[in-house]
């Protein structure tokens, strides 16, 4: 049986808690479930009291990041603890944008996402090329290797997101068949993990999601959802996207 469908939204640095309880009032005065589609709102973390009061039934949040520490002297740090007390099910690691600004390496994305699962979130571990990667063709081991990394001393509850870094925010979409290929060999991978637990993994889809793109790309056979950026902010489209997906 394939796993449900994730739709997950990463609204980046953006809304104050105000404006996500007014988002969340608008989604939940429209929104009508898709059968087997799960929908989950990553927010900041300042966001997430007010989404998690104010979103509907069976719609679940998460964090864009977590520490990879336990707790302690780490100033500005927000412990996976803290993330599962406003009620959050997942958290983002090693979105392309951490691993660029913050230096974040495959190592500390590891220790981060074991983090999450010990204090029972789910990560959403993020993997993908720069455009002079897939120019050069290396794409696929390129992205194995960062998620092989990504994975060390990480168990099987885990949701993987392909974001090819040169179809973020740019208006670029990588084709339903580039989003299967790296699905396939990500699915490949998670097999030789975790063995059969591997076929009840979902790998993700992020890059210029749309309303109009999501159907095709989730069509695939290893694809089980998408990771959507600019899309995610506004009620419309998600109730687009939601709508595409039944």
């Amino acid at each position: 049986m394939s796993p449900r469908t994730l739709l997950a939204l990463n609204w980046k640095m953006n809304k104050t808690p105000t404006e996500a309880q007014a988002w969340a009032q608008d989604l939940a005065a429209a929104y009508a479930p898709a059968e087997g589609v799960d929908l989950a709102v990553m927010a900041p973390a300042i966001c997430l009291p007010a989404l998690a009061a104010n979103l509907p039934a069976g719609v679940s949040v998460g964090a864009q990041d977590v520490s990879a520490h336990a707790a302690g002297a780490y100033t500005g740090e927000i412990s996976a603890s803290m993330l599962v007390d406003v009620g959050a099910r997942y958290a983002v690691v090693g979105h392309s944008e951490r691993r660029d600004y913050q230096g974040e390496t495959d190592a500390v994305v590891a220790a981060k996402a074991a983090q999450a699962q010990a204090h029972g979130l789910t990560p959403i571990v993020c993997v993908g090329e720069k455009l002079e990667v897939r120019e050069r063709g290396e794409h696929v081991p390129f992205t194995l290797d960062q998620l092989r990394g990504s994975l060390r001393g990480v168990g099987p509850d885990v949701v993987v997101a392909y974001e090819p870094v040169w179809a973020i925010g740019t208006g670029k979409t990588a084709t339903a068949d580039d989003a299967e290929e790296l699905a396939g060999a990500i699915r490949g991978l998670l097999s030789e993990l975790y063995g059969d637990q591997a076929s009840n993994l979902r790998v993700l889809y992020g890059g210029s999601v749309k309303p109009d793109n999501i159907a095709s790309i989730c069509a695939q056979p290893n694809v089980d959802g998408a990771l959507v950026g600019g899309a995610s902010l506004k009620v419309a489209d998600v109730l687009g996207m939601n709508d595409a997906l039944k």
